[in-house]
C-alpha cells in the first residue's frame, strides 16, 4: 500500500481538482474566452492549497486532448459546442487528473451520459489482479450498447509523483493491454466516446501549446540557460504552458530562448489531438488508487 503521507496528498490533490472541475461547468459558456477559463480554473487551484497538474486543457467539438491557449490567445466558446474540460492538480508531486464535458447543445447530452456511465463501469471492474484490458472493454461495451464508438488510440495512464503518464495504460477499447493492475498503484481513467460513423481514432496535428522537459541538452545560449533552470525548478518533469513562464525574460528574448530550448529537444511539445474523420468527442475522467477490494476514486 501506499505511505500515509502519499496517500494523504492524492486525497487532497482530488479534492481540489473536484472542485475545480464543477467550478469548470460554470465558466463554459458561448463566447467565453478560452484563455480566460484556463487561467481562471489554474488560479483556482492555487488559491486552494494546490499546483496545476498540467495546464487547463479546454477542447473543443474534435479536438480530444492537449489544446490549452497559449499567451494572448483570442479563441472563444462557439455556439453548440461540445467541451472537455481537462483539470490536473498536484500536492508535492502527487497528482490528480479529472476531466468533464460540457454539451453547449442537447445533441451532445446522450454522448456525454454515454462517457460518464463508462467510466462509472470502469471503475467498478478496477481491482489488484484485473487485467488491463478487462476494463478496456467493459468501457468498450458500454459505449457501443449506446450506439457510440470509442477513440480506441487513447488511453488512460498509471500516475507516479511529478510523473503524469508511467507505467501501465488503460485501454478504451478490448483485447489491447494484459498487463495486471497492483494494489496501491494510481491511475487515471478517462474514456473518449464519439459517433458512430466516426474514425475512432485520434491524430496528432502540427499544433503543440503544452510542453514538457525532455532531456538537458548542452545550449550555448544564456538566456536559454537561464529559461531550462526555471523549467526545471518549477515543473520537474510535469507539463507545463508558455504562459506560466514567459515573464521569466523579456518577451524578445523569451521567444528567441525558448526556440532553442525546442530546437535543441531540452523540451518538447506535445501535439493537439484531433478526431481523425473531424467527428465530436466527450470525454469523463477520474483518478484512482487501486486498494484491497476495489479502488478509490479520489477526484469526486
Amino acid at each position: 500500500m501506499l505511505p500515509e503521507e502519499a496517500l494523504k496528498n492524492y486525497r487532497k490533490a482530488g479534492q481540489i481538482a473536484c472542485n475545480v472541475r464543477n467550478e469548470a461547468h460554470k465558466l463554459v459558456e458561448v463566447g467565453a474566452s478560452v484563455l480566460d477559463i484556463c487561467e481562471k480554473l489554474e488560479n483556482m487551484i492555487r488559491d486552494k492549497g494546490g499546483k496545476p497538474a498540467f495546464p487547463i486543457n479546454i477542447c473543443i467539438n474534435n479536438v480530444a486532448a492537449h489544446y490549452s491557449p497559449p499567451p494572448m490567445e483570442a479563441k472563444t466558446i462557439p455556439v453548440d459546442a461540445i467541451v472537455k474540460v481537462d483539470i490536473g492538480v498536484h500536492i508535492n508531486g502527487y497528482i490528480a487528473d479529472t476531466a468533464t464535458s460540457v454539451g453547449l447543445s442537447v445533441e451532445h447530452e446522450d454522448m456525454i451520459k454515454t462517457a460518464e456511465e463508462c467510466l462509472g463501469r470502469a471503475i467498478k471492474t478496477i481491482r489488484p489482479g484485473v487485467k488491463a484490458s478487462e476494463v478496456g472493454d467493459a468501457v468498450e461495451k458500454v459505449i457501443k450498447r449506446y450506439g457510440f464508438k470509442p477513440i480506441w488510440n487513447l488511453t488512460g495512464h498509471q500516475l507516479a509523483r511529478f510523473m503524469l503518464h508511467t507505467g501501465k495504460s488503460i485501454p478504451n477499447v478490448g483485447k489491447i493491454n494484459g498487463s495486471k493492475l497492483d494494489e496501491g498503484e494510481v491511475y487515471a481513467i478517462e474514456p473518449f466516446v464519439t459517433l458512430p460513423q466516426a474514425a475512432g481514432e485520434v491524430k496528432s496535428t502540427n499544433d503543440a501549446y503544452i510542453y514538457r522537459f525532455q532531456k538537458e541538452r548542452s545550449v550555448k545560449d544564456e538566456k536559454a540557460k537561464q529559461l531550462m533552470k526555471a523549467i526545471k525548478t518549477n515543473f520537474r518533469n510535469l507539463p507545463f504552458s508558455a504562459r506560466w513562464i514567459i515573464n521569466e525574460l523579456p518577451r524578445g528574448d523569451f521567444n528567441q530562448a525558448f526556440s532553442k530550448l525546442l530546437a535543441s529537444k531540452n523540451v518538447t511539445g506535445y501535439p493537439v489531438l484531433v478526431e481523425k474523420s473531424s467527428s465530436v468527442v466527450a470525454q469523463a475522467e477520474h483518478t484512482v488508487i487501486v486498494t484491497r477490494d476495489g479502488c478509490e476514486v479520489t477526484t469526486v
